[in-house]
């Protein structure tokens, strides 16, 4: 096993004692997640980064005496570097120095397992270092800049941005395929009246633990952050007789870098078309507050947050204390509080996903004029036409079809076709 010596930085503007201690506990969490082991933490208070190394020289050869005395193979360090920076920890430190994102691309790579996974892997990766290769040629040619200087080192690294952007660039265009092939699925899955109910929450909050109690998949659990990438897609039947379908998604994690979220917004989007989402919350763990406000920037990014959320408190067979209990659950709000694990509180959790179901879907009738078959075309493949009929140069169609579709045909058609509402 890898042995790690990771770094916490933090910085006197918006200095938070308590906030480096919950960066220094998730740095290594997510450092255990790829198979290393942490031999050892150092946390640095600077007045403001230094563009050369981020911490100071004095402070980063009392990282190096810290790593050689644990013999340390490698240095972890919780915020981003960038390529001058982390060339320069290396030379001072004479190891292998990664930041807090090359940790998380290292476990995303380890777990990817579907093509659109792994391209997705690819893409995050290559983009993060293409910025980075920026300066590697004057290390490689060893030549000042200027006319007549441009050795072959220099060549290489523009031969290397050529082909790394000509890969970036098909890699997008693989996602675009990607994505329009989900768009697909989705009208499938509106045609059948199928209500997609995605999971949300942060990485570790145990929602594969909950697919698997509620549909008997198999998904992949442990406990580790980001231990399942890619989604999962499984039908459960309600008390109802309701078939729904449920999504497992990527987990979310706090401060998730920004070329991460473009790369699987593929996958993430499934969240923001989804009919509900059930956000999963771990009750567990004392950073619960700052976990919940991180999957809500999310949300807010995916423009997701007009969705109707179900508050889901997991791991309650791990708060033992009721007073604890109480106060956490007076905090959240929640909807249902359960243990996935135990399978405590499932009952109650389907009932009200049933309740919530409801009102998703409406009956509509229209009269269309016969040559606006695009109108028609558009009712069937965004709903069920229960009902047609054939007179006077119109077709009169009653469909049931979700509520915000409906609504949507009603914004853009209300012109054109003689449109009504009203629940099924």
């Amino acid at each position: 096993m890898e042995k790690a010596l990771i770094v916490t930085v933090g910085f006197e503007s918006g200095f938070n004692k308590t906030v480096c201690e919950d960066d220094m506990i998730e740095l290594r969490q997510l450092v255990l997640s790829t198979g290393a082991v942490v031999c050892g933490e150092v946390f640095c208070k600077c007045r403001h980064p230094q563009a050369n190394l981020l911490i100071g020289r004095g402070k980063t050869e009392t990282i190096a005496e810290e790593a050689r005395r644990l013999r340390a193979q490698c240095v972890v360090f919780d915020v981003d570097l960038s390529s001058t920076q982390q060339r320069n920890l290396e030379e001072i430190i004479q190891l292998k120095t990664i930041d807090r994102t090359q940790l998380i691309l290292d476990i995303f790579s380890r777990r990817a397992r579907s093509l659109e996974g792994k391209v997705q892997v690819e893409l995050a990766q290559l983009t993060y270092l293409l910025p980075r290769l920026t300066g590697k040629g004057i290390v490689l040619s060893r030549l000042g800049g200027g006319i007549g200087t441009r050795g072959p080192g220099e060549q290489k690294l523009e031969a290397d941005r050529r082909r790394i952007r000509r890969r970036i660039s098909h890699l997008k265009d693989e996602l675009k395929k990607l994505k329009e092939r989900r768009g697909r699925l989705r009208e499938k899955r509106q045609a059948m009246e199928l209500p997609t109910i995605a999971l949300i929450g942060y990485t570790n909050a145990g929602k594969s633990t909950l697919l698997n109690r509620l549909t008997g998949a198999q998904a992949f659990v442990a406990d580790s952050l980001f231990s399942t990438l890619d989604p999962l897609a499984r039908r459960l039947v309600l008390p109802t007789s309701q078939v729904v379908l449920f999504l497992d998604t990527v987990g979310f994690l706090n401060n998730l870098p920004h070329h991460l979220i473009e790369a699987f917004h593929a996958t993430l989007e499934e969240a923001a078309e989804a009919d509900l989402l059930l956000h999963v919350i771990d009750m567990n763990d004392n950073r619960m507050m700052t976990h919940i406000a991180a999957v809500y920037r999310v949300l807010e990014e995916l423009c997701a947050m007009d969705r109707k959320i179900l508050t889901v408190l997991n791991k309650k067979d791990l708060v033992e204390d009721s007073d604890q209990r109480s106060r956490i659950e007076k905090e959240t709000q929640p909807d249902v509080v359960i243990s996935a694990t135990r399978g405590d509180g499932l009952e109650k959790l389907i009932s009200v996903i049933a309740d919530s179901l409801k009102g998703l879907l409406c009956r509509l009738t229209a009269c269309v004029p016969a040559t606006r078959q695009d109108i028609v075309h558009k009712l069937y493949n965004w709903g069920k036409v229960i009902q047609r009929e054939d007179r006077d140069g119109a077709v009169i169609l009653t469909a049931v079809m979700r509520k915000h579709l409906a609504q949507q045909i009603v914004s853009y058609y209300k012109e054109d076709a003689d449109i009504s509402l009203k629940n099924p």
